[in-house]
């Protein structure tokens, strides 16, 4: 089993390093064009929207730790054309951010080395070169370097609050909104890429130790942590400079300056190469899961699903630095545009992907965290998104239907005739129109994750589990009926076993009742002869009438059948048993179990102490 390596300070200091770089040391002079002061709220609106994707990523992830992210969930709930789509398009989005970033640090590796002639370009194929080297070494060597990193920018950019906001003129902030509430939204929609590593938690779901508690707990934290960060270096830089922040590309070292000298400006300097630096290796790390994911699912050739002995896709990776040294002679504009609107329709995406796996009834989505206030922080992340888009103009528009189309052309001509794969989308219109349109590939695939996930190695009782006997019975019986059913399937069709069996089933009964409380029974005999061990596991849809238990119809049903040499697994049965149907939740995941594949999921896939431990 692969070993997973990412610990919560890993995941938040990949999401924090990915987020804090061009976002802040570049793009606010540019907004502040647009919007004025109010800047500082674009940032915050920014942040707010950006919450509710992180919330629906966060369940997504939980249920799903798998590499690729959001594609896997795309793909898994609306099917392998959008998946793709989406997995093509953010692959190519979270490179172009990385290319960006890479741009920006040769940038600013002029303004820390003064006097020497530096060839921007030149150094950023060679940082992306280095990162990809880096990388290819392993996950864990890469986030070591990361937490490096972000501990030494989030205190250089504590300190810069902290000296900043006693200068801060309150003259400089006003009028606060200057060109009306259109241009803060459109300032929102330009800024939103600087949330855009939160992406990069999900994509690399399977290295995270406990992703379903880690996963969320670090979105969360470091959200709070940067849109905090946002809002007050880019409120001191506001209050400090006025409208001498307009235009400028280095707006938070010019900040510094005034009130902190040469100094103060190349601290800064040097927080942005550590912001640079941490998001270009984030950015690397997390966009080459995107090809592994497609690879995996067979959209992309599966030459890119190949890992080195350290569990990276070094030609993914490899895929992935080709796309970035390229996006390197693209203009900066076009680089955030395109990064910034792929990034608001995958936050979109990920919220109808809750709705759609929650309302699909499917068994095996079972979330460790689940978004609060659902449907409504969905409702609202779809139509903010669709607002920010639309704010951000016709450009953006065209950019992201150009890589709707370069998707598309992906799947048509390659992915199309290998799609196989079942989605939730299917399981919710067979839902609502009542027509079987699956063959419940999605649930055993999501079984599977679960396992993983939860760490479940199979004991006996789940090989048992597995290939028993599962009777769903729709009409109201008797026990004198049930047994008789249980009796011909233990005897093998022998008749003088089955009436042995039957006996035995009614002297345990008369002995003392075998129904548990809650709608639960569980008979249980010896068997004659040694070596064996069954189990039946019954489901009536109407209730079966067990004798002296008053109107307590019982609704599930495990019957254990074991020799006597079997005796000590005989109760390690029952306590199994007992550990299942115990749970809150049990009794109503079995009333709606679609059918005998579904209850038997419920079963094997319970938490429960496993191994006879």
């Amino acid at each position: 089993m692969r070993k997973k390596m990412l610990q919560l300070k890993d995941v938040f200091c990949l999401a924090s390093g990915a987020m804090i770089s061009s976002g802040l040391f570049i793009l606010p002079g540019v907004v502040y064009a647009e919007c004025g002061p109010a800047v500082v709220l674009a940032y915050l609106l920014a942040g707010l929207l950006a919450l509710t994707g992180l919330l629906s990523q966060a369940e997504l992830a939980s249920a799903m730790p798998k590499a690729g992210g959001t594609y896997f969930y795309v793909m898994r709930s609306m099917g392998p054309a959008v998946g793709t789509v989406n997995g093509v398009m953010t692959w190519l989005s979270l490179s172009l951010k990385t290319a960006f970033a890479l741009v920006g640090m040769a940038a600013f590796t002029a303004m820390v080395l003064p006097g020497f002639e530096i060839n921007h370009k030149l150094v950023a194929i060679v940082l992306a070169l280095f990162f990809a080297g880096l990388n290819v070494m392993g996950a864990q060597k890469a986030s070591a370097l990361q937490n490096l990193l972000v501990a030494g920018l989030i205190l250089i950019l504590v300190f810069f609050v902290f000296k900043g906001l006693p200068q801060v003129k309150v003259a400089h902030l006003a009028p606060f909104a200057p060109y009306g509430l259109g241009a803060v939204m459109t300032a929102a929609g330009m800024v939103f890429v600087s949330y855009g590593g939160l992406l990069k938690v999900a994509s690399v779901a399977e290295d995270i130790y406990k992703p379903e508690r880690n996963i969320a707990v670090a979105m969360m934290l470091s959200l709070s942590v940067v849109s905090l960060l946002y809002v007050l270096v880019v409120f001191v830089a506001s209050g400090v400079l006025g409208d001498a922040l307009k235009g400028s590309l280095t707006p938070i070292s010019d900040a510094a300056y005034v009130f902190m000298g040469q100094g103060g400006r190349a601290l800064l300097g040097v927080a942005a190469l550590l912001a640079f630096v941490s998001t270009a290796n984030a950015g690397i790390m997390a966009s080459s899961r995107y090809p592994l994911a497609l690879a995996r699912d067979e959209m992309l050739p599966v030459v890119l699903a190949r890992e080195n002995k350290a569990g990276m896709p070094y030609v993914a990776l490899g895929a992935t630095t080709f796309i970035i040294v390229i996006a390197l002679f693209l203009p900066l504009q076009v680089l955030v545009k395109m990064a910034s609107g792929v990034l608001i329709i995958t936050f979109m995406l990920s919220c109808l992907c809750v709705i759609i796996m929650r309302e699909s009834g499917l068994l095996n989505y079972q979330p460790k965290f689940r978004s609060p206030l659902y449907p409504w922080v969905q409702v609202a992340g779809v139509t903010g998104c669709m607002a920010l888009i639309i704010s951000m103009g016709w450009s953006v528009v065209v950019s992201c239907l150009a890589l709707t189309g370069v998707s598309l052309f992906f799947f048509w001509f390659y992915g199309r005739i290998r799609a196989n794969q079942e989605f939730a989308l299917l399981h919710l219109i067979a839902r609502m129109t009542s027509k079987d349109l699956t063959a419940h590939m999605l649930e055993d695939e999501l079984k599977g994750i679960i396992r993983k996930r939860d760490e479940i190695v199979n004991d006996r009782f789940d090989q048992i589990i597995e290939s028993c006997e599962i009777l769903d019975v729709d009409d109201e019986c008797d026990a004198d009926a049930l047994f008789e059913q249980l009796a011909e399937l233990l005897s093998k069709g022998d008749g003088a076993s089955k009436r042995s069996i039957k006996e035995s089933l009614w002297q345990r009964e008369q002995d003392s009742s075998t129904v548990i409380s809650g709608g639960l029974a569980v008979p249980h005999i010896i068997l004659e002869g040694t070596g064996c061990f069954e189990i039946i596991v019954v489901r009536s849809q109407k209730g079966i009438v067990f004798p002296d238990v008053g109107d307590r119809a019982v609704e599930a049903v495990f019957c254990l059948a074991g020799t006597k040499d079997q005796r000590n697994f005989h109760l390690q049965a029952l306590s199994a048993v007992a550990q299942v149907a115990m749970k809150p939740e049990f009794m109503s995941q079995w009333k709606s179990a679609k059918d005998c594949s579904a209850l038997r999921d419920i079963i094997l896939l319970s938490r429960r102490m496993r191994g006879g431990h």
